[in-house]
């Protein structure tokens, strides 16, 4: 090893010893230490290149450092940044008409993280219940789906399945009921009077890209308006073209009452998410009832319109489409007895192995491609929907080496 390069080792590992003896060990990151990134591309403090494919959980579909986002980011940073909602900024009511025009839905309350939204949504589906649906006060309860993931506050661990989330946490916070994924009788069963919504993901994404049955989807939505119950999807990850469509519900034909929304809509540059639904959902707030000093800043606002308008006009979600099926295909090609399936909808894609999924990422990262594990077993593909045909072909080539090396 020449000198260079042990001072560039050294230097990696500095930075991993800082952030180990610094940081929360809250999460088990792989040790590549990114400097910069350009489309699918990252680069680390050594100037190597790795092909991105997770997409910081797909809030980069637009690519890393889009450069019409930047331009947006400058250039509203240079103008006001932040002015609470105690007053109105210009960018706001734009970003609310961007975003009806978009998706249909009526009004929007914007948020920063995910995990707020889920949380406004929850609050939103509480409210409407006792306001519209005669739910006696404190009563409410809002139906979940076992695998779920929806962010790490007390409501959303409280009604998680997965007992890592919930381990050391409680008490929890009362009123969820948890059924099958993709069991509509179900679904039907749990509904009591007490019912004001159904929460979940179309697909679920940390669970390891799981799939509903087909017609799961259409007929949960006939069962919830049959009942009056609110049915809510979280779109954070596979909403804004990473499944192909600009939702995911779409695959189905169906619209929910009430659409969260977050990651891909600030592309990665800042955080920003929302509630969407109908003017009689909404209408339930009262100035005072919610709110968030960042939520509807002038700069996320900024950020989100040219973010939304690049996953339209660069047709983000047909490219999803043609090419995660195209991705699937290749890997689908595969045949290792270390594989038990190959799943997926346009660019997000699971690699269901019958061990452990570390050890492939890791040799993964040393090969230039970066991806990562969930649930033990499964390896998560999610590019940048800026991904290109010969892009997939090289990370195809380094997924069939790795996997044929360690069989």
């Amino acid at each position: 090893m020449t000198p260079q390069q042990l001072d560039k080792l050294t230097r990696t590992q500095e930075l991993v010893d800082l952030e180990n003896r610094y940081g929360a060990n809250n999460y088990h990151p792989l040790d590549v230490v990114i400097e910069r990134a350009e489309g699918v591309w990252v680069y680390d403090i050594d100037g190597k290149r790795y092909l991105d494919c997770l997409a910081a959980y797909s809030a980069v579909n637009q690519g890393h450092c889009h450069p019409r986002i930047l331009q947006t980011l400058k250039d509203q940073a240079a103008k006001v940044t932040l002015t609470s909602r105690a007053f109105r900024n210009e960018q706001l009511p734009l970003l609310y008409r961007d975003l009806h025009d978009l998706t249909g839905f009526d009004a929007a309350l914007p948020m920063n993280s995910g995990a707020e939204a889920v949380e406004t949504a929850i609050k939103t589906a509480r409210k409407w219940g006792y306001k519209h649906r005669g739910i006696p006060e404190n009563q409410a309860e809002v139906i979940v789906c076992a695998g779920n993931f929806h962010g790490r506050t007390i409501s959303a661990v409280s009604f998680s399945s997965d007992p890592q989330y919930r381990d050391g946490f409680g008490p929890f916070t009362p009123g969820f009921k948890v059924i099958p994924f993709g069991d509509a009788k179900a679904l039907r069963e749990a509904i009591t009077s007490n019912t004001c919504a159904f929460l979940l993901e179309p697909i679920q994404g940390e669970a390891g890209i799981v799939i509903p049955p087909d017609g799961f989807l259409l007929e949960a939505a006939d069962i919830c308006r049959e009942a009056r119950v609110l049915l809510m999807l979280d779109e954070i990850q596979s909403g804004l073209g990473r499944t192909g469509k600009l939702f995911a519900y779409m695959h189905e034909g169906i619209t929910p009452d009430v659409l969260i929304i977050g990651k891909a809509l600030a592309g990665g540059f800042y955080p920003v998410s929302a509630v969407l639904a109908s003017r009689e959902i909404m209408g339930v707030y009262k100035p005072g009832d919610h709110g968030s000093t960042f939520g509807g800043n002038p700069l996320g606002c900024a950020v989100a319109r040219t973010a939304l308008r690049v996953i339209v006009e660069e047709k983000l979600s047909e490219r999803s489409a043609e090419l995660g099926s195209y991705f699937i295909e290749r890997l689908q090609s595969l045949h290792s007895p270390a594989i038990k399936e190959i799943r997926g909808r346009g660019l997000w894609i699971a690699i269901e192995l019958f061990r452990s999924a570390r050890p492939y990422c890791e040799a993964l990262m040393h090969e230039g491609l970066l991806c990562k594990e969930t649930h033990g077993t499964v390896i998560r593909l999610a590019p940048p929907l800026v991904i290109t045909k010969p892009e997939i072909d090289w990370a195809f080539d380094r997924i069939a080496d790795v996997i044929s090396l360690m069989q």
